[in-house]
């Protein structure tokens, strides 16, 4: 019956174009080898996503879908049933039905699963009404409700094996060494998971006196969520250190190393950076998704004359294109997005980063590698050895990687690259102060984009109230006009945080010839900045403050990000 139903599910999928014959019978191929549901497997494959089939399951078997998004089950019914069954059937159960009290509504990522409906309808003495949902969904619901217990928990059984093992002899201890890491294992990957399915960019672990605080950096902004007992420290790192391939010997110096993990079926790549402190070590990881650094220039919070501008300078033929901010601001972020706009076969692209944070189809991407004398100068050399069309490089960080980035743009390549200055004026600044001559600054240079990330407010809670007049000014709107900003407020959806999400601040400066002729002539960063002003460049304060205006963030999000003006 089961193998019936995915073939069904199959061909339903192909009837609706959704799939073809051909990438079909390669997932049937590897569900057999796999063992696992069609379903999975072709999300995994990268053929559908997990809505198609939900929307295909609804077509197929009437059963309605439900939205988890937000959602808050009665401790009565989520306590129906242990974190650990309902995680081993990805199920959930959400309510009782109204008019059948005895009646349980059951949220399945496989509504078919009958198994799963007969264990529940056992433990719970319910009969089982399904709908359908995302397996992503349910599992992020099941980490709100269980996360920390099953974190707890694997944490407890790691003490209590840790005092079974001390009690025995040193032969026992080798034996057992394996069987005490699982729970150690668990603990990990249940901290990651939930950073991801959190939004969490960072996870940070620190090492106090007599705990281990683990926070989650969520839009921007550090949170404490979990607290572990102190002895778990080594282990916990012992288990990152052998993960991100890194030594776990080596107790004293900073180690960095890094992480490739699959959480919801969507791979994540961590960097990984462990540093000794006063009670320990200190441990961060850094979490990206390779989908995030691949979107469309219209996700990146640009408005349409922005979008006009960056299209227009990326579409020189040579040049440099420079974005500029602190760490954390979505340069990368930026750069690669324009990589992906310009990503066709009829051009070589080459990157020399420190370290690629994303691997892209179709561009050639190296590593820095000091050890090997592979520094950004010299595999600049050598890629200009390589004909390439455009040349990414992660920072320019010297005199000598700039020179060569300048004759590199001057000789007819388009280059791209970051550097960290407070706003797009100071990189001119900046480079002409690292020993740039000013012509040839003036020359190369087709633009240059500062950026910051501000946290968006939730739309479901944030509170509406009147402006001050000291804020009106910072707005830079007339005393006597009524103006409305907004403050956070507090909802299940925004997990009581009153922001969700971030999105781009930008200032952007496209060379002109006014502009090119004050460069030239060393010109002060405040010179520079007036006359992009006088030729339309938006400062970071007054992209900031049409946000603020629209109600998408708040005057303290606007201040921050531009703080020096």
């Amino acid at each position: 019956m089961a193998s019936r139903e995915k073939l069904r599910l199959g061909t339903l999928l192909v009837q609706k174009n959704i799939i073809s014959e051909a990438q079909l019978e390669e997932a049937l191929t590897r569900q057999r080898k796999q063992n696992k549901h069609l379903g999975d497997c072709l999300v995994e494959m990268g053929l559908v996503t997990e809505e198609n089939i939900v929307d295909v399951l609804v077509d197929q078997l009437g059963i309605p879908k439900i939205e988890l998004n937000g959602i808050r089950i009665d401790q009565n019914v989520i306590s129906l049933v242990s974190g650990s069954i309902l995680r081993k059937h990805s199920v959930l159960p959400i309510a009782f039905d109204e008019d059948h009290s005895n009646t349980l509504i059951l949220a399945m990522s496989d509504p078919m699963d009958m198994v799963a409906q007969d264990d529940i309808a056992i433990i719970t003495n319910c009969s089982i009404e399904p709908r359908i949902a995302t397996l992503s969904g349910i599992n992020g619901v099941l980490d709100r409700y269980f996360g920390n217990d099953e974190a707890m928990s694997a944490a407890e059984r790691y003490s209590k094996e840790r005092e079974i093992q001390l009690q025995q002899t040193a032969a026992a201890e080798k034996e057992q060494q394996e069987l005490d890491n699982a729970p150690i294992v668990l603990l990990v990957r249940n901290i990651i998971e939930q950073a991801v399915r959190q939004r969490a960019s960072d996870i940070h672990l620190d090492a106090l006196e007599k705990q281990i605080r683990v926070r989650y950096r969520i839009d921007g902004a550090l949170s404490e969520k979990m607290l572990y007992d102190i002895s778990l420290l080594p282990a916990i790192s012992t288990r990152i250190k052998i993960m991100g391939g890194m030594d776990i010997s080596e107790k004293r110096k900073p180690q960095d190393g890094r992480i490739t993990i699959t959480v919801d079926r969507m791979e994540y790549d961590i960097r990984v950076s462990i540093l000794p402190s006063s009670y320990g070590e200190k441990i961060v990881m850094r979490l990206a998704n390779n989908a995030a650094f691949t979107r469309s220039i219209g996700d990146l919070g640009m408005d349409e004359a922005e979008m006009a501008t960056f299209r227009h300078i990326i579409s020189n033929p040579n040049g440099i294109l420079l974005v500029t901010g602190p760490t954390g601001s979505g340069k990368s972020t930026t750069l690669y997005t324009a990589l992906s706009e310009l990503n066709k076969e009829s051009v070589n692209i080459i990157t020399v980063e420190d370290p690629v944070e994303a691997n892209i189809a179709g561009i050639n991407q190296v590593q820095v590698n000091p050890k090997a004398e592979l520094t950004f100068a010299s595999a600049l050399r050598s890629i200009l050895r390589q004909d390439p069309d455009i040349i990414m490089i992660g920072e320019i960080r010297d005199i000598e990687t700039a020179s060569i980035a300048v004759q590199a743009s001057i000789t007819g390549h388009l280059v791209v690259s970051t550097l960290h200055t407070n706003s797009a004026a100071a990189a001119f600044t900046r480079l002409l102060d690292m020993g740039v001559e000013s012509f040839l600054l003036a020359d190369s240079v087709v633009g240059v984009i500062a950026q910051r990330l501000v946290r968006k407010l939730c739309p479901h809670c944030r509170r509406p109230r009147a402006a001050t007049p000291e804020e009106k000014q910072y707005l830079g709107c007339p005393e006597d006009k009524d103006v409305t900003v907004y403050t956070p407020g507090k909802c299940h959806l925004c997990n009581d945080g009153g922001f969700f999400g971030r999105i781009g601040v930008y200032e952007m400066i496209e060379m002109t010839p006014s502009l090119r002729q004050i460069i030239t002539n060393r010109g002060t960063t405040e010179e520079i900045k007036d006359v992009a002003i006088s030729a339309g460049t938006r400062t970071l304060r007054k992209s900031a403050a049409r946000y603020v205006l629209n109600g998408v963030t708040t005057i303290e999000e606007m201040l921050k990000v531009s703080f020096e003006e």
